[in-house]
């Protein structure tokens, strides 16, 4: 049957852009940065849209967490082809359990049959939200996807994992978690562009779901990565494995 899909998306420091760190290293400056949608996140609207389009879905609906200005990453879903979006208000950080809580009572609201989300978000690299929401849920997962396939009531994950591909088979309801090479996510017409400023998109508070803010993390300290030190050319073999000792990579 023709199901809902659930697609929680983040706003993040755009990918092309180079991270600063702040002079305190209390954290990474946002101050005039660009931002734009999480490129997993990207990934996983594309593939609600393409089963929508296959007709194994009926409604894609956006989902984000974060400040006011998260309604402009809504909106670039909406203008990919979502259909309506949902927006969670608020200026606090949030951290990935809280996401999931939060995230687990808008699916007891909307109670879709598929959620899709990115496996993880490129300015934290947490790779936690999806696994949490399965564990808060209790529904099955399907985790770094890079093919999905929805038909008679089961989702066909194939994952990416160390050995290979792993092929699972979900019940719907599920939840997948979307890998790299999924798809490539499909550019935004102007016209869809146009199109998205009068969809729906809904302003909620997390107050409203009862989900507690306070952090459980702190951030003791945020440094940049130390210089890559330059190349050496060495003459043969034996003067690289002797170099190599010297450094103490081999024995």
């Amino acid at each position: 049957m023709p199901m809902k899909i659930l697609v929680p998306v983040k706003r993040v420091i755009d990918y092309n852009v180079r991270p600063r760190v702040k002079a305190d290293g209390s954290g990474v400056d946002l101050a005039n940065v660009k931002m734009s949608m999480n490129p997993f996140c990207e990934i996983a609207v594309e593939e609600a849209i393409r089963l929508r389009e296959k007709g194994a879905a009926t409604e894609v609906v956006a989902v984000s967490i974060g400040p006011a200005k998260a309604a402009e990453t809504l909106r670039s879903a909406l203008a990919m082809g979502a259909d309506r979006a949902i927006l969670v208000e608020t200026d606090a950080p949030v951290e990935p359990l809280t996401v999931a809580k939060i995230l687990k009572a808008i699916m007891d609201e909307e109670q879709p049959g598929l959620v899709l989300l990115g496996k993880q978000a490129i300015d934290d690299d947490c790779n936690q939200t999806g696994q949490m929401l399965a564990a808060l849920t209790g529904r099955p997962q399907g985790t770094f996807a890079s093919k999905i396939e929805v038909a008679d009531g089961t989702v066909t994950v194939t994952r990416e994992v160390d050995a290979g591909l792993e092929t699972v088979a979900l019940k719907l309801p599920a939840i997948v978690t979307t890998d790299l090479r999924l798809n490539e996510p499909r550019y935004a017409s102007l016209p869809n562009i146009m199109k998205a400023k009068s969809k729906p998109l809904a302003t909620r508070k997390p107050e409203e779901f009862g989900v507690d803010m306070a952090p459980r993390l702190t951030v003791l300290k945020v440094a940049e990565p130390a210089a890559r030190q330059a190349g050496e050319i060495v003459g043969s073999v034996d003067e690289l494995v002797a170099r190599l000792k010297t450094l103490g990579v081999v024995a």
